[in-house]
């Protein structure tokens, strides 16, 4: 079998009333954000259930959002639901991981295809639908999250993503780091995810070929290096084609950061975007995952072959 990143199966887009299920996959959910973001898919003429789980807190560990048994049956319940069109990752946080191993992916994989939104610990899920269901997924804001909760370029931008994907399929920001051209299928995420995502049933084995997205929050720049040569040392960024890299707030002063990546990434001779405003930070826009795109780094362009949902 081929270890270069696959294009993967488009899910349907949305329409006014659908049903859209909110799940809490990772860390607590603040009621009143979830409240807000619930009345914002409402706005939007969607019918948003909020998961029975979804407002939990474990009892022995404080910072995830109920049991894993909990968090796993709420997400297998809304994906295998007919009537339920998209699931919205309510927040990130830690704890996808712990549970990822509780879902019966037989199941999910015959429920067909809809579409997974969520970004931060949500990484591991995008590696793990990818590599399980084959499907493309919105690495974009969360239904209490404080971005999508304000009315704003994010909160629009998932808004046309999910209803008309055919108006962005350019997208345009940044600066280069490392100039030239590549094609090559989307992936990434969460930076310190993916690094602790190796070696796992659900992670997929190599980003060859593929367009790479990274970022990641409160990290250090040690942190962000021992993840990056754990990436590199492990064969996992052999033959990626593009590297585009978001926001890293919390992560120290940029230029040190810069100064890594360029260390880390600059000799792979591969095209690399800087602060493309995805991830941890205002307005942060939305990627889909498992699409096929050239990276332009000298013009800080990416163009999606087609849109991201049928």
């Amino acid at each position: 079998m081929s270890r270069s990143v696959p294009e993967l199966v488009r899910p349907p887009r949305l329409a006014p009333g659908a049903r859209v299920a909110v799940v809490a996959t990772s860390g607590p959910v603040p009621e009143e954000r979830l409240q807000l973001g619930l009345d914002v898919l409402r706005g939007w003429g969607l019918d948003p259930v909020a998961m029975p789980h979804v407002l939990d807190r474990d009892p022995r560990f404080g910072y995830l959002a109920g049991t894993d048994a909990d968090r796993a049956a709420d997400l297998q319940a809304a994906w295998c639901d007919p009537a339920v069109d998209a699931v919205l990752c309510a927040r990130g946080g830690y704890g996808v991981q712990r549970m990822a191993d509780l879902l019966d992916w037989d199941a999910m994989a015959a429920a067909g295809p809809k579409a997974l939104v969520g970004f931060s610990d949500v990484t591991a899920l995008h590696e793990a639908f990818a590599r399980k269901l084959g499907l493309v997924t919105l690495h974009g804001p969360m239904a209490a999250g404080a971005d999508f909760v304000k009315s704003g370029p994010a909160q629009e931008m998932l808004r046309a993503v999910l209803f008309a994907p055919e108006t962005v399929t350019t997208l345009t920001a940044g600066r280069t780091l490392v100039g030239g051209r590549a094609a090559g299928v989307t992936l990434g995420g969460c930076l310190s995810l993916l690094a602790a995502d190796l070696g796992t049933p659900t992670a997929r084995p190599s980003a060859a070929g593929g367009l790479l997205f990274l970022e990641d929050v409160g990290e250090p720049v040690y942190r962000l290096d021992r993840y990056l040569t754990q990436l590199l040392r492990s064969g996992w960024l052999d033959g990626v084609a593009g590297i585009v890299l978001g926001s890293w707030a919390g992560c120290g002063d940029y230029p040190a950061v810069r100064e890594l990546m360029l260390d880390r990434l600059g000799g792979l001779g591969v095209p690399v975007v800087e602060e493309f405003g995805f991830g941890h930070c205002d307005d942060g826009r939305t990627i889909p995952f498992g699409v096929r795109a050239e990276l332009d780094a000298d013009a800080c362009t990416v163009v999606l072959d087609g849109p991201a949902l049928d």
